[in-house]
């Protein structure tokens, strides 16, 4: 048999941490490659009573069809949440998705038609890029500083690109780079979008993860004319397996939204958003995000003072304040991909850092490292074993 598939998804290819995951499957290999939130962080027991209690108390309404828009009770106790954080307002509306990444998938099926731009950071989420790249998107990747993407980047893109409708932004500890976008950086994107007439995705998976400094406020909590879509989710804080998400946004966008997710999936799972709602509102959420804090600090102090004692002083890496990953950056003129496969060799996985950019073909000498997956034990000895082959290969 022959088959013929869409032009729309004949380019994709599957995604390089799902491949690499492969190979992780190995008990013997240290995964730094996963995003994966600390096996510790699971709050396994406030689930299963919650869960027990549901289907005890109330089966046929977990069991059963639900709306599009979500679960009423946590719809309002997300918006609430929202609203606290300066994230959500009587302009807005809000729909549950079936995690994060349906979010984003979902903001651009409703704007973009094929060949419009979407402007993103870059490196940026593989999982939103691929998303992105379904619809037959042009991706206009703009490099990044320590403040977030380069407005100089961002007005470049506008002029060298057509029929720019999106930019899709990760502000809070950016997957891969773990780069935290500043207040005047979030304020001066704004701004761009507006005079440029731009619809801002913002992505914030990680938000409620800073181990360090201070909360910035969101993007969104500067919309005064209803063009940024803001996508959380509750993987990273209570369980990425349940697929609960969410989209802040204007009505105008969520009633699209709600039609094409209709085709999509009907509605986001039911019991997940039950129990979610019971976490929210019914144990110490608070409580809960402080443990997080605490896991996710402690896993990186333990991950960068490795790295310090360990790599070549010629690799650099990020210093985030949240969030799961680092970013680290081979001396320029390094073979990226032979490192990472020598690093597999020596039973160590990262992912390589072209595996985030909007060109798969460009070049880069960066790759990701995550912390919150592997033991404390794993993180230590991974960094033995890579710092060892950077000092192999670049010197002391």
């Amino acid at each position: 048999m022959n088959y013929v598939f869409s032009d729309k998804i004949s380019g994709l290819k599957p995604s390089a941490i799902r491949e690499i995951l492969k190979a992780t499957s190995d008990p013997s290999i240290i995964a730094f490659a996963a995003g994966n939130p600390a096996p510790d962080a699971f709050p396994v027991e406030e689930i299963k009573k919650i869960t027990m209690d549901i289907l005890e108390e109330n089966p046929i309404a977990a069991l059963q069809y639900g709306a599009t828009e979500g679960y009423t009770p946590l719809r309002d106790a997300v918006k609430k949440r929202l609203a606290s954080q300066g994230s959500f307002s009587d302009r807005d509306e809000l729909i549950i998705t079936s995690g994060g990444q349906q979010a984003s998938e979902l903001s651009c099926k409703i704007f973009l038609n094929e060949g419009d731009t979407l402007i993103c950071e870059s490196p940026s989420f593989i999982g939103c890029l691929n998303a992105f790249r379904s619809y037959n998107a042009n991706l206009a990747g703009v490099e990044m500083d320590d403040e977030g993407i380069s407005l100089e980047g961002l007005e470049e893109a506008v002029k060298n690109n057509k029929n720019c409708k999106l930019l899709y932004i990760i502000p809070n500890f950016q997957n891969p780079s773990g780069r935290c976008m500043s207040a005047a950086r979030r304020k001066a994107v704004y701004e761009f979008a507006c005079r440029h007439d731009l619809i801002i995705i913002e992505d914030n998976p990680y938000g409620e993860l800073r181990f360090a400094g201070e909360d910035i406020p969101s993007v969104k909590s500067l919309d005064t004319e209803g063009r940024v879509i803001y996508a959380g989710s509750f993987s990273k804080v209570v369980s990425p397996g349940m697929r609960v998400g969410f989209i802040a946004a204007a009505p105008e966008i969520i009633s699209k939204i709600v039609v094409c997710k209709q085709v999509s999936d009907v509605h986001s799972n039911i019991l997940a958003q039950m129990i979610c709602h019971r976490i929210l509102t019914e144990y110490d959420f608070e409580a809960h995000i402080a443990d997080l804090k605490k896991i996710y600090k402690r896993k990186y102090t333990i991950m960068a003072e490795e790295i310090k004692k360990y790599f070549s002083s010629k690799v650099t890496v990020t210093e985030p304040q949240g969030g799961l990953f680092i970013w680290g950056t081979l001396p320029e003129g390094s073979d990226m991909i032979d490192f990472c496969q020598k690093a597999i060799a020596r039973k160590v996985a990262v992912v390589p850092g072209t595996a985030f950019l909007t060109d798969e073909n460009a070049k880069t000498t960066s790759f990701r490292m995550n912390f919150s997956t592997p033991t404390d034990e794993q993180l230590t000895e991974g960094c033995k074993i890579l710092g060892q082959l950077t000092k192999e290969l670049y010197g002391e």
